[in-house]
């Protein structure tokens, strides 16, 4: 099905579902129902459906409906995705249009009276990254500052608390308890980062989703692709990344889990050609997480597989990847 035919289609799929009354949440989110069991939470990405799990505990049921590898910015709602959704007691997702294809979807669900709720709107706006690709929008991948997801987990907690008062104290102690190991992997990024002298911290990785990660870090960062990767880079923004890499003999470039690294690849070639090698210093995690039964498979995982990765590249401590 075409797209726009497709993106209708799931619109109309919403209005259906939830006007005949199986969507319908006033009584599911009741404070009274939810006392006596979990809380049905739907998560759009791997990231939002771990922060959940980890402020929620054993009151909420989390459905994550990205699994790993997937890109958030091309992701479309299926029939299975809304059906889930309508049967939620609460939605989460990222907000500043990560999932830009989603948008009508979540419109949807809140008119009907299902709580949707982006883990963005807990962060004070002036911490917003702005967007050099998209005038007026922000940049959504604000969990590549560790003391950004802290503020999200707080606001988890506090949506959770009203939802389901009579464990709100779970919540905060839960909150707690988590934003304590974010301090602490914080502290490890900090400490991992200050190996790298100040002049060498340059990534470039697949697309622009490290600024925020640049910005508390203390890194310049180029990204071959915009913030969204719903955007492709054309033959002159690899020409001008590779022109980039060589004058300043960057060691090492990244590829991301969640994107195809025929990009970055050009960018080698195109930086070979000019007669200086760079290598490919190994796979980051940007838009996912990686699988559940690996290190990465968490936040605090991902978070440390990515600094490790970056600083071990950059300083040539580990066998790069070739292709």
């Amino acid at each position: 099905m075409p797209g726009p035919l497709r993106s209708s289609f799931v619109v109309l799929l919403v209005s259906a579902l939830l006007g005949t009354g199986c969507g319908r949440q006033a009584a599911r989110t009741d404070a009274a129902d939810l006392s006596g069991r979990p809380i049905r939470v739907v998560a759009t990405t791997s990231l939002v459906a771990d922060l959940v799990r980890h402020i929620g505990g054993e009151r909420v049921d989390v459905t994550g409906l990205m699994g790993p590898g997937v890109d958030p910015h091309l992701y479309k709602a299926s029939e299975g995705d809304v059906t889930r959704m309508a049967s939620a007691d609460v939605i989460f997702y990222n907000g500043l249009h990560l999932e830009g294809k989603m948008t009508e979807v979540f419109e949807q669900m809140k008119q009907r009276g299902i709580p949707t709720y982006a883990v963005t709107d807990g962060i004070d706006t002036t911490r917003y990254r702005s967007s050099a690709y998209f005038t007026g929008n922000y940049d959504p991948h604000i969990w590549f500052d560790v003391s950004l997801w802290m503020e999200a987990a707080r606001y988890v907690a506090k949506v959770l608390a009203t939802l389901d008062p009579a464990h709100a104290a779970t919540y905060e102690a839960n909150a707690r308890r988590y934003v304590a190991e974010l301090e602490t992997l914080e502290a490890y990024v900090r400490a991992r980062v200050a190996e790298i002298p100040a002049a060498q911290r340059v990534l470039i990785t697949s697309h622009d989703a490290f600024g925020y990660f640049g910005r508390a870090y203390g890194f310049e960062v180029r990204g071959l692709q915009g913030i969204s990767t719903a955007t492709e880079a054309g033959a002159a923004d690899v020409q001008a990344l590779a022109d980039f890499v060589a004058t300043r003999r960057i060691p090492a470039m990244f590829v991301e889990s969640s994107v195809s690294p025929r990009g970055i690849e050009a960018v080698r070639a195109a930086v070979r050609a000019r007669g200086f090698d760079v290598r490919i210093g190994g796979t980051l995690y940007g838009d996912a997480l990686g699988a559940p039964d690996t290190p990465a498979g968490t936040y605090t995982g991902m978070v440390r597989h990515n600094v490790d990765t970056i600083v071990d590249a950059l300083l040539g401590r580990q066998t790069l990847q070739s292709t």
